[in-house]
């Protein structure tokens, strides 16, 4: 349909992103030592201190949900966000956070402004367990306009290599199961803000629910269940496509993804104005699940009982066979 608005046309081209990392692998290598376990493609970037400690590190950024943010002047949700988008990351490989520094540059620099983003950085790293140490702030009269800013944030964390998620320990049936997100998180904004007036305060108030930091969850699942979970996909760009990255040993089975009635009451608004294809949507969005967890299938029912005791919301959303890292758009 001609009025259809897709990610591409609200400017973002997900294809050349993919194609950008490709042209970049071969060169990005070439300054590995033999001490770099994991770098591009992975979840978090791996890095071997000794023999019993792997430092864990991930970046990122928020998008364009900030502008939103300064639309609406509501800043402090993003800091959250900052802080979520690098940390869950770090969960997926294993590693335990431990620090957190920011990058924050301005138009023109806004005392109110900026203090609230670090303050909801600050909320981030205690809901995460981690120490804000450090961060810049830049003024960058022209390359930003008056009341704009941009932000980045960089994480660390470490593992232990007994504690590191392994494919060698799936097994075909092992389950997936997803927890919900708290809505669309920092993804897809640039197509959402096309999709959402910023005259619609209440809608936008729901998209700036900041990125659910899922940190608490997992240690409590791993300490609780320590041989239940066996790798995790954090779903952020990319939508479901993210959820293979976990091993290309096996294709992901979704057969009981959430109703839209089940997640956040933005998504369903959002799906029903967009009129995208089914793979657009999960290619795009998270669909309601920010975190996915392969799950022994042994540990089901035991790891499903402690998500419940957790009031976590949860599905089981479908199971891995043997196969080449491929999956099925839910229906």
């Amino acid at each position: 349909m001609s009025d259809v608005i897709d990610y591409a046309k609200a400017g973002v081209d997900i294809h050349k992103g993919d194609a950008f990392v490709e042209r970049i692998k071969n060169l990005v290598p070439t300054t590995h030592n033999d001490q770099v376990l994991q770098g591009i493609g992975g979840f978090a970037a791996l890095y071997k201190v000794s023999d019993d400690r792997i430092i864990a590190s991930s970046t990122d950024g928020v998008g364009t949900k900030l502008k939103l943010a300064q639309a609406m002047d509501k800043h402090h949700g993003v800091g959250i966000d900052l802080v979520a988008m690098c940390v869950n990351d770090l969960l997926c490989v294993g590693a335990k956070p431990l620090f957190f520094l920011d990058y924050m540059a301005f138009g023109k620099l806004d005392l109110k402004v900026s203090e609230e983003l670090i303050a909801g950085m600050v909320d981030g790293c205690k809901q995460s367990g981690m120490a804000l140490i450090g961060g810049e702030t830049a003024e960058m009269p022209g390359m930003y306009q008056n009341g704009e800013y941009d932000v980045a944030g960089f994480s660390v964390g470490d593992v232990h290599p007994k504690d590191m998620f392994s494919e060698d320990n799936i097994e075909e049936g092992d389950v997936l199961l997803g927890i919900a997100s708290s809505g669309f998180h920092s993804n897809g904004y640039s197509l959402l803000r096309k999709l959402v007036k910023e005259d619609e305060t209440d809608l936008v108030t729901q998209l700036l629910v900041p990125t659910k930091i899922y940190v608490n969850l997992v240690n409590s699942l791993r300490k609780n269940v320590p041989h239940g979970v066996l790798a995790m996909a954090h779903i952020t760009g990319g939508g479901i496509h993210n959820i293979p990255r976990i091993s290309e040993k096996f294709d992901y089975v979704l057969n009981g993804w959430p109703k839209l009635t089940e997640t956040a009451p933005i998504i369903k608004t959002v799906v029903e104005r967009s009129k995208l294809s089914n793979e657009e949507l999960f290619q795009t969005f998270n669909m309601g699940v920010g975190l996915v967890l392969l799950v022994k299938k042994a540990f089901v029912e035991t790891i499903k009982d402690h998500l419940k005791a957790q009031d976590e919301k949860f599905w089981e959303i479908g199971y891995v066979k043997k196969g080449s890292g491929q999956i099925n758009v839910p229906s």
